[in-house]
């Protein structure tokens, strides 16, 4: 518990004692304000989807399904939401509490997490069902009346959601220290997507439990949702895998660079606001963050003595540097997933009036993904601080690029950067605190093209 800030501690405590208040109505113990509306806890029913929900948490978290399944993807919604509509509020908070203190958790500390999870999922379902129960669904429910009832439902999944999402928001800002505008920011889109995919499902199991085949039905509906489950679950196993990868890429180059140490990372997010201001699809903005986040891999078929090199490049050095391109992209080549990636390794160091390396593609010639990273990458050197220089501010960094647009940047790359910086402001970091050897502050390894007034390389 001490590695979790105090007014972290304090703010869980809050929602665990908000969930056991949902809650304490089920076991005939009415709490001021939160009654369990008239009706009798059916316990064989909550064991059943107590039971259910944790053998399904451990499912997910299986070795054959996947150990470290996604979050939204772990959190087997359809049993809770089957709970929200076939119980009462007190009782469906119930539902989740066992399988949230036995699930697998990765990060310690362990027993405040399962805590967390056990307390928000309470919570969050104590309120779906109040809506639920409010707006005449379970009588929707055992008629079954379609499609009147997915009205009820749908506001019950957005009540999940939204609780959800605004308790998470909550543990960003007292636990991760993330500024309160940002915290909330794209959290319910992000609770919403698997809550009402599993919420279809979770409906058809309360009508089907609900039928006069009973809960034998019901349960029929989690075999498909499980299969849905494992090949998602594979997806993100392959995900993982290809992040896994690319971490030992850039893992790599930053051993041989001390320099631009994190470089590759600040790029990469670079890369991904110019993208989205740019209106490009999720795919496409993948594709640039793993374009930005590898463009100098190639430095690994440098020779370390003259990525280190404490002095001017030599004509040759400099010849030999601006191969790194090519070795980058033969090094990923036979990547499928990176896609247009390639491309952008390849090009980075291309220039818009057809005076960079290694091709001297020219405007439209360079691919857009190169174009996109040749600006963060750019934007990131001059405002990153580093051992042989300090780093510019963010309107001089700007300034300069758009000095350099339509020369060696492309304009619409550089405003794009300009307004998503506008809109979300930039957070450079201190690249590299090791020292010379001898205390000596040794200088910037020289990437330029030829020499071309206003020459601005990362």
């Amino acid at each position: 518990m001490r590695s979790v800030p105090a007014r972290a501690r304090v703010y869980i405590l809050c929602v665990a004692l908000t969930g056991a208040a949902c809650a304490v109505p089920a076991f005939g113990a009415p709490v001021p304000g939160l009654p369990a509306l008239g009706a009798r806890t059916p316990w064989p029913a909550v064991a059943l989807l107590a039971v259910l929900y944790a053998g399904c948490e451990q499912i997910t978290r299986c070795r054959f399904v996947g150990r470290r399944a996604p979050r939204g993807l772990g959190t087997f919604f359809p049993v809770l939401l089957a709970g929200v509509f076939l119980l009462p509020p007190s009782a469906a908070a119930l539902v989740a509490v066992p399988g949230a203190l036995l699930a697998r958790v990765e990060r310690h500390p362990r027993w405040v997490r399962r805590l967390w999870r056990a307390a928000q999922l309470a919570v969050a379902a104590w309120v779906a069902a109040r809506v639920f129960g409010a707006l005449g669904g379970p009588g929707a429910c055992a008629a079954p009346d379609f499609p009147y009832v997915l009205g009820p439902a749908g506001a019950a999944v957005l009540a999940f959601s939204a609780v959800l999402a605004a308790l998470d928001g909550g543990v960003a800002v007292t636990a991760e220290r993330v500024p309160v505008r940002l915290a909330w920011r794209g959290l319910f889109p992000r609770a919403l997507a698997p809550v009402a995919v599993h919420g279809l499902a979770g409906l058809m199991m309360a009508v089907l439990w609900t039928s006069p085949y009973g809960p034998a039905a019901g349960l029929l509906v989690l075999l498909p949702m499980g299969v849905s489950c494992w090949v998602f679950a594979q997806y993100h196993r392959e995900r993982a895998a290809h992040q896994a990868t690319i971490r030992a890429l850039v893992q790599a180059v930053d051993l041989k660079d001390k320099y631009t140490r994190g470089h590759s990372e600040r790029v990469g997010r670079a890369s991904v606001l110019i993208a989205r201001e740019l209106g490009m699809g999720d795919e496409r903005v993948e594709v640039l963050r793993f374009a930005g986040i590898l463009h100098d891999v190639g430095k690994l078929g440098v020779p370390t003595r003259l990525l280190r090199k404490d002095g001017p490049l030599t004509p040759e050095e400099r010849r030999v540097i601006e191969l790194h391109p090519e070795y980058g992209h033969e090094m990923v080549r036979g990547i499928g997933f990176l896609g247009d990636a390639r491309a952008a390794i390849l090009h980075h160091h291309e220039r818009i009036d057809g005076s960079g390396y290694p091709y001297g593609l020219a405007g439209a010639q360079i691919p857009e993904s190169a174009r996109v990273v040749a600006v963060a990458d750019a934007f990131d050197a001059m405002t990153s601080t580093r051992s042989y220089r300090r780093a510019r501010p963010v309107p001089v960094a700007l300034e300069e690029l758009a000095r350099c647009a339509g020369a060696q940047f492309d304009p619409a790359m550089v405003g794009a950067l300009a307004r998503a910086l506008e809109r979300y402001g930039w957070h450079p970091e201190v690249t590299s605190d090791v020292p010379a050897p001898g205390g000596a502050v040794p200088s910037a390894p020289v990437l330029p093209a030829p020499a071309v007034p206003g020459s601005v390389s990362g």
